[in-house]
């Protein structure tokens, strides 16, 4: 706990930045629920001139942003001396001159490195223990309990920026929402079929709702919408998962497993034509809040503090006494997963596919 006062914030009320950094690595989904604060930073300073300094394999989230100019991409495999290189260019900004405001929301060695080098008089966090206290100028309290909203609240508590419950953004251009029709026309999808896109992977076991159950899901919501396609969301080194959950299911040309991985933006631009994404506590999730489609995740060990308080996002859980515990490890058998049945998922996924049109996102009509 730090020893000192909770908030700092002297002279940020007057304070109007020209040149901000906001400083948010690791993972994806972080970085996708970094896009609020992104937002109301620019409402309430228009005319500043916002960078992110985030990790070569988060950027994608970011492309396309409107409100930001740059974005600085950290690629974690170079070499001591090529890091503090990068360090130095990212303190001193794209243009040369800095910046009059950096926003760190972690507090991670890589950003207080870059820190050391930034000639910037306000450096606002969260209060930070003791050993970081050189690092920062001023600091504030999060806020929550959604996970953006917690985020940001470093900007409420030290800005005086209201939270107006804004949804995480991804912005797609026209040649992505392209490429998303040609690979539902290389998927045989067709304008009569629902896609449901399902995410049936983790790498941490205590989140990942058992492959059995997502098959018989599956086959349970097929025998009810026979229109509906699934198609199987995967990452790096998860393809041998969701072939079994394929497999099991057995549902033919009606599970559809893309032969290459997407990428990320592949993935949000078919997101977003998806009636329902249903899956992990995980990136694809955020995504799909991202592009305005509805989910339905399964909750194991994580809480409901990253489902976005807005219509048509829902979690499910058992609500075991020991939930949400936060572990990787569980030695209970992963009852909060195992006990979660296909049949109590079932009626909440053809709720939501029954539901009304998905709600449209302005300002994603970039090229």
């Amino acid at each position: 706990m730090p020893h000192h006062d909770s908030l700092r914030t002297h002279g940020l009320a007057d304070l109007k930045p020209r040149r901000i950094l906001l400083c948010q690595l690791r993972q994806i989904g972080d970085v996708v629920m970094l896009t609020p604060s992104i937002h109301m930073l620019k409402k309430r300073y228009p005319d500043a001139q916002i960078d992110v300094y985030t990790e070569k394999k988060c950027a994608p989230v970011l492309e396309n942003n409107p409100e930001l100019r740059h974005v600085w991409r950290l690629d974690k495999s170079l070499g001591f001396w090529a890091d503090l290189a990068f360090y130095r260019e990212v303190g001193k900004g794209p243009d040369g001159l800095g910046y009059d405001m950096i926003i760190d929301f972690q507090q991670l060695p890589r950003i207080r490195w870059m820190l050391m080098f930034a000639k910037c008089p306000v450096k606002l966090s969260t209060p930070p223990p003791w050993y970081n206290l050189p690092f920062y100028t001023h600091w504030a309290p999060g806020s929550g309990p959604y996970a953006a909203k917690c985020k940001a609240g470093v900007l409420m508590n030290a800005l005086g920026i209201p939270w107006n419950n804004d949804p995480p953004r991804i912005h797609l251009s026209g040649a992505e929402r392209a490429r998303a029709e040609e690979l539902l026309g290389q998927w045989s999808v067709t304008p009569g079929q629902t896609l449901v896109t399902v995410d049936a992977t983790h790498r941490r076991a205590t989140r990942c709702w058992p492959a059995g159950h997502y098959a018989e899901l599956l086959r349970r919501v097929a025998q009810a919408r026979p229109d509906v396609r699934f198609l199987l969301l995967y990452g790096p080194g998860e393809l041998e998962v969701v072939r079994q959950v394929a497999a099991a299911a057995d549902l033919g040309s009606a599970a559809i497993l893309p032969g290459d991985m997407l990428s990320l933006r592949e993935m949000a631009a078919v997101l977003e034509r998806a009636r329902l994404h249903v899956g992990n506590c995980s990136s694809p999730r955020h995504f799909a809040v991202a592009v305005g489609t509805p989910t339905l995740t399964l909750r194991g060990s994580t809480s409901s503090a990253w489902t976005y308080p807005g219509p048509g996002q829902e979690d499910v859980a058992l609500d075991l006494p020991c939930q949400p515990c936060g572990e990787n490890e569980c030695s209970q058998g992963m009852a909060c997963l195992r006990d979660l049945t296909p049949e109590m998922v079932l009626l909440r996924v053809l709720r939501l596919l029954e539901g009304r049109e998905k709600p449209v996102l302005a300002g994603d009509d970039g090229d």
